[in-house]
Parts: structure tokens; C-alpha cells; sequence
């Protein structure tokens, strides 16, 4: 019996590649089933968050609404304001210990990316760890990176690819672990999204997917160039502020006008935090010159 077409393909494709304003536009899909159109809905608001939106998701969410979309409304709340930080740290641990719904694998999902903004890798690997669905075991390829445990992200890797080799979140998974390896397994990473650009719309993600590879390579022209076309895509994408930054400064050009729009779009990014640093240092030792 032929499998029934999987409607919401394009819809998640568009999400995982970051195409978030063509998420939001092509949702409006029919006769889905509820449980569909809760992952629709849940697909449509993460993409609103992507792009910042954060207050449309908190008015348009009610209290009555699915566990899923309560999980995506508090992921809004917990970026929109530093002060709404614990409260809703707070709240998703009471839903997590709740037998009813705590397994929910938006839920765990959500848990897991708030646990990893505040670098808390093991709270997160708590909800995240069982896996069970792709953005799931994805996120827990993303984790093990980020506490450099390239070994454990590569078992995960593998449970992604036996359950399918051609997910875009495995080619994605798998790019994401050869960059951390490195050597010749760059050129594999550049070839991921190489194929990516071909296939898909050209996102911010993918160029930066690209120019990253570049870096690794040594070709700084080539990665300064993806990363300008993704500045026009989106001027304000933390990720293209951050490696055009590193980018200027490997090519002697002047990387000031990023950092500081890097500051305004993240200020707790790692690099602005690093250049805080060391302008408090400077300044330190300035104060002892004088």
C-alpha cells in the first residue's frame, strides 16, 4: 500500500533551511487532520520567532490552545525580555514534571533549545536525550558539538541516518559534524550545502553554511562573498554579523560596523562578549598607563 504524501514536507523543509518567510507564506495547506495542523501552526510560530516576532506569537497563542503551542508561546516569552528569562525556565520545568504532558516531543524540544541559550548542555540533554523525533535527535547532534563530543553527536548521527540518510536534518547533521571535525571532511560539509543551494531557496543558513566551510578552507574572498549575499538577505542574522566579523579581520579588513550591529542584533553573542573583554582590559591597562 503506497505511503499517503506527506503534506507538511515542503512546510518543514522550508523551516529547517531557514526560508522562514516562505514557511509563513505557503502554510495556509487544506484538510489537514488536527494533529497536523498543531504542527503546522507550532512549524508557522517557530518561524515567526526566527525572524523576531516574538510579540505576534505571544498575542496570538491563548491559554486554551495545544501543548505544543503553549511550549512554542514560552520559547517567545523566553527570548522577548531578559526579565521573562526565569519565569519561564520556571514554568517549563513544571510542565516537564507533569506525567500528562511532560513527554511531549515539542515540549522537550523547546526545553532543550532554552536550556542551550543559557549553556546549560546537560539540563538539556535531561528532555532531549531519549530523542524520538528528527528535530530531536538534531538538536542532541547540536548539543554534543557545543560540549565538543564530536563522539556522541556521531552516534546520534547514525540513528538519523537509519532512520533516513536523505532528512534534510541528517544532511544538515552530518554537515554540522564534519565542520567540527574538520580536514578533508570540510570539503564533505561544503558539498552538503553546495547541494542544499541547488535544490532549495538560497537561505542565510545555507550561505553561511557555505562561507563557514570557506573559512575553514582558508578562501576568505569566496566566504566574504556568501556572507554579503546573506547580509542582504537579512542585514540583522546574528550569524552573518558574527562571521563577517571573523572574516574582516583574516582579510585585514575593518570589522568594526559588524561588531556593533552585532551588538545591537545580540548582545550576549560570544564574540561581543569577547570584544567587551578585551575593550575592558584595554581600558584597564590604559588607566594603569596613565
Amino acid at each position: 500500500m503506497a505511503m499517503a504524501p506527506d503534506v507538511l514536507f515542503n512546510l518543514r523543509n522550508n523551516f529547517y533551511l531557514g526560508a522562514y518567510q516562505a514557511a509563513i507564506n505557503n502554510s495556509d495547506i487544506p484538510n489537514l487532520s488536527e494533529d497536523d495542523a498543531i504542527e503546522r501552526d507550532c512549524l508557522v510560530y517557530r518561524s515567526y520567532i526566527a525572524l523576531g516576532s516574538y510579540q505576534l506569537v505571544i498575542n496570538e497563542v491563548d491559554s486554551s490552545a495545544a501543548t505544543p503551542l503553549q511550549a512554542v508561546k514560552l520559547l517567545a516569552l523566553y527570548l522577548f525580555r531578559p526579565d521573562n528569562k526565569e519565569s519561564a525556565i520556571s514554568s517549563i520545568k513544571e510542565w516537564l514534571g507533569d506525567a500528562a504532558i511532560g513527554n511531549n516531543p515539542i515540549l522537550r524540544l523547546i526545553a532543550g533549545t532554552i536550556f542551550m541559550h543559557e549553556q546549560d548542555y546537560n539540563e538539556a540533554l535531561k528532555y532531549t536525550n531519549a530523542g524520538g523525533t528528527m528535530e530531536l535527535y538534531a538538536l542532541n547532534v547540536h548539543i554534543f558539538l557545543k560540549m565538543n563530543r564530536s563522539d556522541y553527536a556521531e552516534k546520534q548521527l547514525r540513528v538519523m541516518q537509519q532512520i533516513d540518510e536523505d532528512h534534510t536534518l541528517t544532511q544538515l547533521a552530518t554537515a554540522w559534524l564534519n565542520l567540527a571535525v574538520g580536514g578533508s571532511k570540510i570539503q564533505e560539509a561544503y558539498l552538503i550545502f553546495q547541494d542544499f543551494s541547488e535544490k532549495y531557496q538560497m537561505t542565510s543558513l545555507i550561505l553561511n553554511g557555505k562561507a563557514v566551510c570557506c573559512m575553514h578552507m582558508g578562501n576568505f574572498d569566496e566566504a566574504e562573498s556568501f556572507l554579503l549575499e546573506a547580509l542582504n538577505k537579512d542585514a540583522k542574522d546574528r550569524e552573518t554579523l558574527a562571521n563577517l566579523v571573523v572574516c574582516c579581520l583574516h582579510l585585514g579588513k575593518p570589522s568594526a560596523r559588524f561588531l556593533s550591529q552585532l551588538k545591537l542584533s545580540d548582545p550576549e553573542h560570544m564574540l561581543v562578549k569577547r570584544g567587551l573583554t578585551a575593550e575592558e582590559n584595554f581600558d584597564r591597562a590604559m588607566q594603569t598607563v596613565g
